[in-house]
């Protein structure tokens, strides 16, 4: 195969800035952070999809290796399904999963994710330290949009006392629930309480308004603060699993390219790690499997593990034997 560098996702390929890449041009890509090619979140419109399918012919490129998050999912779905209007899209296309939002389709976990998360629990870690010697809570956010993975897990992970999630809204009865559990935790001894909230939870109840109202429920009795954990989840040099587990994905995805260029055929896919194995989906049926109003996959492996945040965050009571979580097959 000879192997072309698109830089800038699909509106580079459109605008035809495109390179062939040799080995020493990839040398070290493994271990680096980013994306050397750069990356877009434009879907082509309408009116680019004929440009587009002259880049693709005047290239002469024969398969696409697309390798983003939800919009590069979406703009190969396109392709896929304008195939009768624009033959120049009748190649294999394999999408491979990157995205520390982890909310593509076919895939329990996406490339950036796991490094995503080591830098939330990093920073979860360095404000709970922050705030050990007083009596404080710390109201945290982390990213992730309508998607649960990296907050939920990041709070498993970093022992956190409350979640909020997209997935499951907040309401005004359950913050004087939880305002209620937080006065009272203190009030028995506890120094810290930590709450972390996905930046969709609540288009009303921002982070911001949470450490308000926990501050004017608390009365003097604990400090409040706040910490938006922001785009330093996004930096860093990618963890092992995370290299490793990309070149077990592109490795597969080339595979399925060089199998469809051999019989000359067209089927395209998304491939991704479901129950510790490689598999793959044809592209076509992606939105089967996806929940588009919230840009998310409709199973969320990850949500079986909502109940472990009572267990970890030393909660007051005991959870009775019908309210331990059971890890099933996709959460186990």
């Amino acid at each position: 195969m000879t192997m072309i560098g698109v830089h800038g996702g699909f509106p580079g390929l459109i605008d035809g800035r495109v390179s062939e890449l040799s080995w020493d041009d990839v040398e070290g890509w493994v271990g680096d952070g980013g994306a050397e090619l750069g990356t877009r979140r434009e879907i082509p419109t309408v009116e680019q999809l004929y440009t587009l399918g002259r880049s693709i012919e005047s290239h002469r490129i024969d398969a696409l290796l697309v390798i983003g998050g939800y919009n590069a999912y979406l703009a190969s779905h396109l392709l896929v399904r304008e195939r009768d209007r624009y033959p120049a899209f009748n190649i294999p296309i394999v999408c491979v999963p990157a995205s520390i939002d982890n909310n593509l389709p076919g895939s329990e976990l996406s490339i950036g994710a796991d490094t995503a998360l080591n830098n939330a629990v990093r920073s979860l870690d360095a404000v709970k330290q922050s705030a050990a010697a007083s009596h404080r809570c710390f109201v945290t956010e982390t990213m992730g949009r309508k998607c649960g993975y990296l907050t939920l897990m990041s709070a498993i992970a970093a022992g956190a006392e409350q979640v909020y999630l997209h997935e499951e809204g907040i309401t005004l009865t359950q913050l004087a629930a939880d305002s209620e559990r937080m006065v009272e935790s203190f009030r028995s001894g506890r120094k810290l309480y930590l709450v972390v909230r996905n930046e969709r939870a609540s288009e009303n109840y921002t982070t911001d308004v949470l450490a308000k109202i926990f501050a004017q429920e608390g009365k003097g009795l604990y400090d409040v603060r706040q910490a938006i954990i922001g785009h330093v989840q996004q930096g860093g040099d990618p963890t092992p699993f995370d290299r490793i587990m990309a070149t077990k994905l592109v490795h597969n995805a080339l595979g399925l390219l060089a199998e469809e260029l051999e019989r000359g055929g067209t089927q395209s896919s998304y491939v991704g790690l479901v129950e510790g194995e490689i598999a793959h989906h044809p592209l076509e049926r992606m939105y089967d499997q996806l929940d588009r109003d919230s840009r998310r996959p409709r199973e969320q492996w990850w949500m079986g593990l909502r109940e472990a945040v009572s267990l970890v965050s030393h909660s007051t009571g005991t959870l009775a034997p019908e309210q331990v979580p059971t890890f099933g097959p996709a959460g186990e």
